[in-house]
């Protein structure tokens, strides 16, 4: 039986992976939520599944390898399952909260443009509110809006009511 102080270098490996999937997770509603903006403003021309593609995969790359690294140096214990370091452990939230916040007012700009598009075809005004509150609405789980509510939730010990909610 492995103890947590012998955990393996997989095991880490694993940790760090799953911290980048968490991040390109993130990275991923992020690029979706540009790109869907980006639908709607229907600028023709621009090209920009590369940028896309590189904000969805590449970014988490900038703050997990800096967190494996400050891991390694300063906390290089058990599974890195725990975070002692608050320090090393914002490396990875901060991005995620970023994105997260970025994503809520790319969500306002998109609802904005969904209004104003709805309201330019001139069909009857509970259809307009219907179609608005359905398009809101799935967007609100694609873009991860539900997070902007739960961002700061579960850090830190204890069980909170909105930590349990999340």
């Amino acid at each position: 039986q492995c103890h947590l102080s012998q955990a393996g270098p997989a095991c880490r490996v694993a940790q760090s992976l799953a911290q980048y999937c968490v991040g390109a997770n993130y990275a991923w509603a992020l690029a979706e939520g540009l790109f869907l903006c980006h639908l709607l403003r229907a600028t023709p021309g621009q090209h920009r599944l590369p940028a896309f593609l590189l904000l969805g995969w590449g970014v988490p790359v900038l703050f997990v390898v800096p967190w494996v690294v400050l891991r390694y140096l300063y906390e290089n214990e058990g599974c890195w399952e725990r975070n002692e370091k608050v320090a090393v452990w914002w490396l990875i939230r901060c991005p995620i909260l970023v994105a997260v916040a970025v994503n809520f007012v790319v969500f306002v700009r998109i609802v904005r443009i969904l209004v104003a598009k709805v309201r330019a075809h001139q069909v009857s005004r509970g259809d307009t509110r219907l179609r608005l509150a359905r398009s809101t609405l799935t967007l609100i789980p694609l873009l991860g809006v539900h997070e902007v509510i739960f961002a700061l939730a579960g850090e830190g010990e204890g069980g909170g009511g909105l930590r349990l909610a999340r």
